[in-house]
């Protein structure tokens, strides 16, 4: 008999809260406490856990989504499920816990459509706004924007509320420096530009569900002003003197697309206030070798008074936001640097007559506006504002939900300002708010083996190589060779052949080669299925492997369209070598046998057709239609076979075409 009292006492802290080991039970277990007003620590792990409230009221956070944590509350947390226990109470509440691993059941876990599914939250998919001083490339095509559709199209199909949001990044000093090129103002540059990118986006069948152009919405001004005053009104965010650099000659204060040096991190050639390479910002004056853009004159350095935040004091409010959804290593990696530093007061305005003024009058700041970066914490609020007065949903970016669950899609040189900037801001601006987001980071593409550049003309721009009849052909190579974790690569050469040998020369080939065989055996209907053999269902079975691994490849924690599209050309080279391998019977006594290989091939086929809807949304389409069975509009559970009887009309239907992409890249655009 074992008999264990909890007395009040805590052994050890764990998780941000005390606990009281009890021994003897065959498992973990503890008694648990959570003082009035805390919380535990969002975290995950392999092992399923169970908790038993006994004492106090507070609430179970699992995954995002409230419970009531009562007295008599039974709470099974299955593998990998995140959790947090908050006491809303005044007095102690108390739990007992209960943990073991069962490996069965943590692989069951970690494969879950269901855990994954966000439990009927609305789902914001967020793409960092572009920035309208250009036409968007490839380049910036195969990263967020790309991904970010092929996420929400895979929510969708699996029954989730997902939004795609975005919109153009007005108020940024690289729109004014284009408009100085080009001799035109800053509104009529952002308005073109604007308008450029939202039509590449719609040639690469990228659906943007809310679409915000600061400049040209009053209402966006009003609250973009309204949440910098939270921010100043907290004290923290304030007029402070610092030194910046001006320009020797023409006296303009330098920043970003003003100026360039050397980063003080890791010396490499940077512009202004953020580092491509190595992700860390800098303040400008500690750049070196600094070189002003305005004039051939060495920039002086001067005192100046601006909005600044001491970003080194909100270590740990980082830390906990990564705590709660997905951030890859990389990213907390950055924030670990950064904070590193013995202080960081980062200007948040800066003088220009681009931008949105802060309503707060100072004589020191007059001229200035806000910082385009914090702006884009907001920007996101209001987009999904905006997007709710469409749907009739009060979503308020005034008011952010706990419910909301946010997904960023974003470069890794944009990584600081979303995933350390900006969940600052919030914390700031909104205190009882826990932002509960996702992470998704991109590389830089490069193209024929250097960085995409337009002073260089070294871009294939969007609408130089996107139509009807290459779009899925784009999308398919950029997924296939996304820079996921490293640096990848745009050969035009490559992207030729994948097209020829590949989706023509593969796909196209056998899915027509099928038609055919059907229609001189079966009158173009799927006939039943005959005898099996072992050849046959081990068949079936690698089909459903290759359905775990595109579901796998698209799901929340290990996004990648890399491994996605690898597992769709894995379905197609499967059942070439399945199709060949069977067809020495095919004209021989056993063609009961051989009616089971053509239904195993339109089962292949129909999973190539869901399977490819996120990647390739056209060719999915086009090849449903053909079998009989529509446009895709839900993910497939398991493997199906078609139904006996389905009219099919595969053969001579072109769902690819060669490439017409020129030799090399080329721009008349800017970016």
């Amino acid at each position: 008999m074992i008999i264990s009292v909890y007395e009040g006492n805590a052994q050890y802290e764990a998780f941000g809260i005390g606990l009281t080991g009890v021994e003897g039970l065959g498992v973990g277990a503890d008694w648990g406490r959570v003082v009035p007003g805390g919380k535990s620590l969002s975290h995950r792990h392999d092992e399923t856990e169970m908790f038993v409230i006994v004492q106090g009221h507070g609430e179970l956070v699992v995954d995002g989504v409230r419970h009531p944590a009562v007295p008599g509350t039974l709470a099974l947390f299955e593998p990998f499920e995140s959790h947090v226990l908050e006491n809303t109470g005044d007095t102690d509440l108390v739990f007992l816990t209960q943990y073991w691993r069962d490996a069965d059941r943590a692989l069951v876990s970690a494969r879950s459509t269901d855990r994954l599914s966000f439990s009927g939250r609305p789902v914001f998919v967020c793409s960092p706004p572009p920035t309208p001083n250009g036409d968007l490339h490839l380049g910036h095509l195969s990263g967020p924007y790309l991904g970010a559709d092929a996420y929400v199209r895979f929510q969708r199909m699996n029954g989730a509320e997902a939004w795609h949001v975005t919109g153009s990044d007005d108020f940024q000093s690289y729109v004014q420096a284009a408009a100085r090129g080009e001799s035109r103002d800053p509104a009529s540059t952002a308005a073109h530009y604007s308008a450029e990118i939202a039509a590449t986006l719609a040639l690469m069948d990228i659906r943007v569900d809310q679409y915000t152009v600061p400049h040209q919405d009053e209402s966006y001004r009003i609250g973009l002003r309204e949440f910098f005053s939270r921010l100043v009104d907290t004290g923290v965010v304030a007029p402070r003197e610092s030194e910046a650099l001006f320009d020797s000659e023409t006296g303009e204060y330098l920043y970003e697309v003003d100026v360039t040096g050397c980063c003080p991190s890791c010396a490499s050639a940077t512009g202004g206030n953020m580092c491509e390479q190595c992700g860390e910002p800098n303040t400008v004056v500690d750049l070196a070798e600094a070189v002003s853009t305005r004039s051939t004159a060495e920039p002086r350095r001067g005192p100046i008074t601006r909005f600044s935040l001491p970003l080194h004091e909100f270590h740990e409010t980082v830390i906990d936001h990564h705590r709660l959804g997905r951030v890859p290593a990389r990213l907390r990696e950055l924030a670990a640097r950064v904070f590193d530093r013995p202080a960081l007061d980062l200007p948040v305005s800066h003088p220009s007559s681009w931008g949105v003024a802060p309503a707060e009058g100072h004589k020191d700041t007059d001229g200035q506006v806000i910082w385009a970066w914090p702006e884009l914490s907001y920007g996101f609020l209001y987009g999904i504002q905006a997007l709710g007065s469409r749907l009739g949903r009060n979503w308020r970016a005034s008011a952010p939900d706990q419910d909301w669950k946010i997904v960023h899609f974003l470069g890794y040189d944009n990584s600081f300002y979303h995933s350390v900037l900006s969940p600052v801001l919030y914390k700031l601006a909104f205190p009882e708010w826990g932002p509960d987001i996702d992470y998704h980071v991109n590389e830089f593409y490069l193209l024929e083996g250097s960085k995409f550049s337009t002073s260089r003309r070294h871009a294939i721009w969007g609408k130089e190589i996107l139509g009807p009849d290459s779009v899925d052909a784009v999308r398919y190579f950029l997924s296939s060779t996304r820079p996921e974790g490293l640096q990848t690569n745009f050969a035009s050469v490559e992207y030729d052949t994948v097209v020829r040998d590949t989706l023509i020369g593969t796909w196209q080939e056998w899915l027509n080669d099928l038609g055919e065989r059907l229609g001189k055996g079966y009158d173009g209907v799927t006939p039943d299925a005959g005898n099996w053999t072992p050849e046959h269902s081990a068949f079936l079975g690698s089909l459903g492997g290759r359905l775990a691994a595109v579901t796998a490849g698209l799901s929340p924690d290990g996004f990648s369209l890399r491994r996605a599209a690898a597992e769709l050309n894995g379905i197609v080279e499967d059942t070439v070598r399945f199709s060949r391998q069977e067809r020495p019977l095919a004209a021989t006594q056993w063609s009961n046998d051989n009616r089971t290989v053509i239904v195993l091939e339109l089962a292949a086929a129909r999973l190539l057709a869901y399977g490819a809807a996120p990647l390739m949304p056209r060719f999915s389409a086009r090849l449903g239609k053909a079998l009989g069975l529509g446009i895709p509009s839900h993910w497939p559970k398991t493997v199906e076979l078609l139904p006996p009887g389905t009219q099919v009309d595969l053969a001579g239907e072109v769902f690819f075409t060669p490439s017409t992409q020129g030799p090399g890249p080329s721009s008349p655009l800017r970016s």
